[in-house]
């Protein structure tokens, strides 16, 4: 079973706590609000509430709202834009952290910053570590990258970086609603299988993020964490079981073909890594939580997205 201290924090706070989440209407941005602790403010803001970009206007947020932690959810995610809308992928990767890094150090608060898988090259055959060497290759990996050591060199052991991939929920658009679309219209599909890493379900990322939270709010040290759902797949074991549960569900009405296709079939403007799992095995520890398989998450990802009709 997925153990988490949502359900068992020892942090009860006498006074409410604000907890800033950047990025609210993203996926995890979403779980992050429908998995708060109780007995927290959430100053949950996208974009229209709060630039993350402008250093005057994180300012100016901080000094209206004095919020007591930050987990930081705005992302650039456009991995393949991205090359191209350079600017902007480092603005909101690279110097919106810093600038809410900045102020979480003027403020005296820790802060959670969510990274990714694209920080690695893809060389591996064996599970990353978090103290492996990033080597990002693309435009999104990279601005990643520059944002977490951003926010590692302002706040040190004030802050956690979690790490994450492929992640996915029944709000937003992703991966997983996308095949569903694909194979109710379409009459077989290509899918990558040449690409190695680990769905994730944003739920779980979230309450990993929240827990690294509750330990910094407590006074504990930060660090580099990995979260994903436990297993590994490609995209295409990801479509076929995708497929497999939308069939048993009565999502979706007829089987169709799902092809193994290489990364090289299907070229996109960024690269990305053919081998991106992550290992986890430091946070189980450290964040008191044990990852479920993705195919069982990807399972409950689907039965909320029947009930909801997203």
């Amino acid at each position: 079973m997925q153990q988490t201290r949502l359900n068992d924090s020892t942090l009860k706070p006498a006074t409410t706590l604000r907890v800033l989440i950047t990025g609210a209407n993203g996926q995890l941005g979403y779980e992050l609000k429908r998995t708060a602790p109780e007995g927290f403010e959430l100053l949950a803001v996208d974009i229209d509430q709060l630039d993350i970009t402008a250093a005057s206007a994180v300012n100016a947020f901080f000094k209206e709202h004095q919020p007591d932690a930050v987990i930081n959810a705005a992302a650039y995610t456009a991995v393949d834009k991205a090359e191209t809308d350079r600017e902007l992928a480092y603005a909101v990767n690279a110097t919106g952290p810093r600038f809410l890094a900045q102020a979480c150090a003027d403020a005296g608060i820790p802060m959670v910053q969510v990274s990714t898988d694209f920080v690695f090259d893809g060389n591996q055959s064996t599970p990353y570590q978090p103290e492996d060497k990033p080597s990002p290759i693309s435009v999104y990996g990279d601005s990643k990258l520059k944002g977490e050591q951003a926010v590692t060199e302002i706040l040190g052991n004030k802050a956690s970086i979690i790490r994450t991939a492929w992640v996915y929920s029944a709000h937003g658009n992703n991966f997983v609603k996308t095949m569903l679309r694909l194979m109710a219209e379409k009459d077989q599909l290509g899918v990558v299988a040449d690409q190695i890493g680990t769905p994730t379900r944003a739920s779980s990322l979230a309450q990993a993020c929240w827990n690294a939270c509750l330990n910094l709010m407590e006074g504990q040290e930060g660090g580099m964490y990995h979260w994903t759902d436990a297993g590994a797949a490609s995209w295409y074991d990801f479509a076929e079981a995708i497929q497999e549960e939308a069939i048993i569900l009565g999502m979706l009405d007829k089987r169709i073909p799902v092809n193994p296709i290489p990364a090289s079939a299907y070229p996109t403007p960024a690269k990305r890594p053919s081998f991106s799992v992550l290992d986890k095995t430091s946070a189980y520890e450290q964040l008191n939580m044990k990852p479920l398989h993705w195919r069982h998450n990807l399972r409950a990802m689907l039965e909320e997205l029947k009930r909801s009709n997203v």
